[in-house]
């Protein structure tokens, strides 16, 4: 959940987590008593966190980033340091799930929403660097058939198409 609020925004990950402990509470009303996760641990890198979340991202795109930067980060480099600092190094760094599971929340999330087609190229590409094989992720665009919107998930194959496409040129 702490994950998604950065994809999905605020209000629809703190109801998210309104309607997960509703869950929690209806399941304890049946006698079904669930534990608690295991909570991250803390981060103790003294490095400076734009450093330490140019560093996660550079393992997940594979590459340097010191090269030219893109046109957004030009306008804003507000956008550029709060996506390293904070989605990067406060909240990739932390413990409770791996990068590739935290790839997997990330394109089920921007592929749900819709309508965010680049951001859905570029995270499935990292989902291939971090672990997932196509295969996997032509099964993930298949439950999207049952999730989201039709339009999504037709999307999100289509995207998913392109994207291995590229990689094999």
């Amino acid at each position: 959940m702490v994950h998604l609020y950065a994809y999905a925004g605020f209000p629809r990950s703190i109801r998210g987590l309104q309607t997960f402990l509703q869950v929690l509470e209806d399941r304890k009303n049946t006698g079904i008593f669930d534990e608690r996760g295991v909570e991250a641990s803390p981060v103790t890198d003294p490095r400076d966190k734009y450093d330490r979340g140019k560093e996660i991202l550079e393992t997940l795109v594979g590459r340097s980033l010191d090269g030219p930067k893109p046109a957004y980060q030009e306008f804003s480099p507000e956008m550029d340091r709060f996506l390293k600092e904070h989605l990067f190094a406060d909240i990739f760094e932390r413990d409770v799930l791996t990068h590739k599971q935290r790839e997997l929340v990330t394109i089920s999330v921007i592929a749900s929403l819709g309508t965010l087609e680049p951001m859905l190229k570029s995270h499935l590409n990292l989902s291939l660097n971090v672990g997932w094989q196509p295969e996997q992720l032509r099964e993930f665009t298949k439950v999207l058939d049952g999730t989201t919107t039709a339009k999504n998930a037709r999307a999100a194959k289509l995207v998913l198409q392109e994207a291995l496409h590229n990689r094999t040129e």
